[in-house]
């Protein structure tokens, strides 16, 4: 970075000593005060931070700009995704040139393609051979939803059984506070409906005049779940269900048969479901199986040939998990019967029901897999990724009794591509293809390698890189990491990437411990008092590459949320193993937060990271938060922080203290720290919108260019 005396002086938060015992253990934290983020002190300190980013990074902004129309570039101008089926109509979505955020459409014409004939799409995005006479009707523009706000998001978007009401909700501030609004789509005007306080998750009865909703409390936890019926005052929405244990989190959705609504409440281990009937929405609902704690099971609804029937999806005597069904009217543990027994290699996430069969979602391996079994005892189809590296996945099946599926498969470098798979044969036919403008996914290569951890585990590792760029000790690299929740990220495509490829970077992604690539055992492994797993994986990995399949000197790692604690802690714990370091949004102050029950999340956490009012959980936590672990200066990477002021979920003044404390402990080091703090409208992935968010990633990747070449 340049040495211009701008550029040497970041902002210096004052110190003022808060003190804190537990345990026998005297903590100081002299960044504090930073936490009332409603005192304008807090705010000019959050907005010098911001403005000292955009100077320090002021010579980046030709690569900036550079990178910003690569990565806009591979996106068609006018965007058309695949269609799907809803009952009369099929739906898509079209995001129109320059527009930051897509449509959703309906298609007037009932006909739909005929599996024995060519399905491609007739998008002009889909480079189709069918006709495209069809009558087209805009639903629901976001754009038009933004209004004065930068910002915007859908928290749900859902069609009536019917086809003639859209309930959606909004956001436009990043907090994750939605207004939920129902649309006639015959007018097109909103009814007076309205509900200004509404969460992610929601059902339609099967009449078409109910929905179901959750709201969350003052903590951002989703808690309750009500009921509005359409037409009457809002005041009179009826409470179906409530959580009051502060460590549960309340969602619902709609069986794909329309018969049956799920409400389910969980913590990180345990959960709990209740079903309402969605022909009589004012019926009480039902508990399947009251809570045990470490028993976790989910439910959908189908219909065996003796008649309706629940499917459990539940750990209960099974680690990686095992599949039961019980009667629909009596589906209590008493009446479980084992449909698909647990296997130690193969996680079992899900089932999806149909009319006629089941497709089990599996993780073997760390490769996602599809099965799919016929009621009737026929032959089971096994679906698995066709591409190196890549993924395969249901796409958007909305209806019940069907003769084919619709899967989709893409990787780091293959822009994803959506098949009909004829279910009696398994044939597979191409619905739609996502076009990437100028992209050839033939100049890269992904590959599957493993790498032992300090005690020996065989860690899942995929690297993404241009097929001439030799894994032979000479490239740089970017590390990507994360290994929380039993989250796995499947490779999916990124228009940005490419700009990183192209450049003789070496993109590796780190499938730590903590995530879900290796089931259940693969989480397990990585948190509580096993979270340590997590950061010596990451840095086995970094360790394993370096001389040998990249530059040991130009690895950089890069992580969000809890991949952003991973990331402050392999910064303190290894700080000579990386030429720099993005940390985005990162929970660092790990004791802190924990103990403090009155922000977001924290209670339903306890059971990921620990709760250190228990000794025993304090100990290990201490031991890595980054905030209470601070590297020794003078040999510290290059660090970019960043943070979001209506972050819901990892609270700003996080990152600002740790990067407060940074910067006083090594003053020489303080100007290669630099902190990018979204002051207005954010969220916590960033901004919103197409064309914004590849900005920011052309931020990211112009700072990581920087330290990573000679001459980005």
């Amino acid at each position: 970075m340049s040495d211009s005396p701008a550029r040497r002086l970041p902002p210096a938060a004052r110190q003022v000593p808060s003190y804190s015992e537990l345990h026998g253990i005297r903590r100081v934290d002299n960044y504090a005060w930073l936490r009332d983020v409603t005192e304008p002190e807090v705010l000019d300190h959050l907005a010098a931070e911001r403005s000292w980013y955009d100077t320090a990074t002021g010579h980046l902004g030709s690569l900036i700009e550079t990178l910003t129309a690569e990565m806009s570039s591979r996106l068609p101008p006018t965007e058309v995704s695949v269609r799907w089926r809803h009952a009369r109509f099929s739906y898509y979505t079209r995001t129109p040139e320059g527009s930051e955020y897509a449509q959703l459409m309906r298609d007037l014409d009932p006909s739909e393609p005929d599996f024995t004939t060519d399905s491609l799409d007739s998008s002009p995005s889909s480079n189709g051979s069918r006709g495209t006479d069809r009558t087209e009707q805009l639903l629901l523009d976001p754009t038009a939803l933004a209004q004065e706000s930068t910002y915007v998001d859908l928290g749900l978007c859902l069609l009536s059984p019917d086809e003639r009401v859209l309930a959606y909700s909004v956001d436009t501030t990043g907090e994750e506070v939605f207004a939920l609004h129902f649309r006639d789509l015959e007018s097109g005007v909103d009814l007076p409906d309205r509900i200004d306080r509404s969460y992610y998750g929601g059902a339609w009865s099967a009449n078409s005049g109910s929905f179901f909703y959750t709201v969350h409390d003052d903590v951002y936890r989703p808690y309750q779940v009500w009921r509005h019926d359409l037409g009457r005052p809002v005041a009179e929405d009826v409470c179906v269900y409530t959580d009051d244990d502060e460590q549960f989190e309340v969602n619902l959705r709609c069986c794909r048969s329309g018969d049956v609504i799920v409400i389910w409440s969980e913590s990180r281990d345990t959960s709990e479901v209740w079903l309402v009937d969605a022909h009589a929405p004012a019926a009480p609902a039902q508990c399947v199986e009251p809570r045990r704690k470490g028993v976790e099971y989910h439910c959908e609804h189908a219909r065996g040939a003796d008649g309706d029937v629940v499917l459990v999806v539940t750990n209960d005597g099974a680690t990686e998990f095992r599949a039961m069904t019980a009667p629909l009217h009596s589906p209590g543990r008493e009446s479980w019967r084992e449909l698909v027994p647990e296997r130690a290699d193969e996680r079992l996430e899900q089932v999806d029901a149909f009319a006629e069969h089941l497709v089990l979602r599996l993780r073997a391996a760390g490769t996602l897999r599809l099965r799919v079994v016929p009621l009737d005892g026929a032959e089971t189809l096994d679906l698995e990724p066709s591409l190196p590296a890549g993924s395969l996945a249901l796409g958007r099946n909305e209806r019940f009794d069907v003769t084919y599926l619709t899967v989709v498969e893409q990787s780091h470098i293959d822009p994803p591509t959506w098949f009909d798979v004829e279910l009696a044969t398994g044939k597979r036919q191409v619905r739609h293809r996502q076009p990437a403008p100028g992209h050839d996914p033939s100049v890269y290569v992904g590959q599957r390698i493993s790498v032992g951890a300090a005690d020996g585990t065989q860690v899942p590792v995929t690297i993404v890189r241009r097929a001439e760029v030799q894994l032979d000790g000479t490239a740089p690299a970017l590390m990507y990491g994360y290994g929380a929740y039993e989250s796995c990220f499947e490779p999916e495509f990124d228009p940005a990437l490419p700009s990183l490829l192209d450049r003789g970077v070496v993109y590796v992604h780190a499938h730590v411990r903590g995530g879900g690539e290796g089931g259940r055992r693969w989480w397990l492994d990585g948190r509580l008092r096993h979270k340590q797993n997590t950061f010596t994986d990451h840095a086995a990995v970094a360790d394993s590459i370096a001389g040998s399949l990249v530059d040991a000197d130009r690895i950089a790692t890069r992580g969000l949320s809890a991949g952003g604690l991973l990331q402050g802690a392999v910064f303190s714990q290894r700080p000579e193993r990386w030429r720099a370091v993005v940390a985005e949004v990162p929970f660092v102050d790990v004791v802190t937060t924990m103990l403090d029950d009155s922000i977001p999340l924290t209670a339903g956490e306890w059971d990921e990271w620990g709760d250190p009012r228990r000794a025993e959980d304090f100990g290990w936590m201490l031991a890595y938060s980054p905030y209470d672990n601070l590297p020794p200066p003078g040999d510290r990477p290059d660090l970019l922080v960043t943070g979001a002021v209506h972050d819901p979920r990892v609270m700003v003044w996080e990152p600002a203290k740790w990067v407060a404390a940074l910067r006083a402990t090594d003053p020489d080091w303080s100007p290669r720290c630099v902190f990018r703090c979204e002051v207005g409208e954010g969220a916590h992935s960033g901004p919103s919108g197409r064309y914004a968010h590849l900005r920011y990633e052309a931020e990211v990747y112009a700072w990581l260019l920087s330290h990573l070449l000679d001459h980005p």
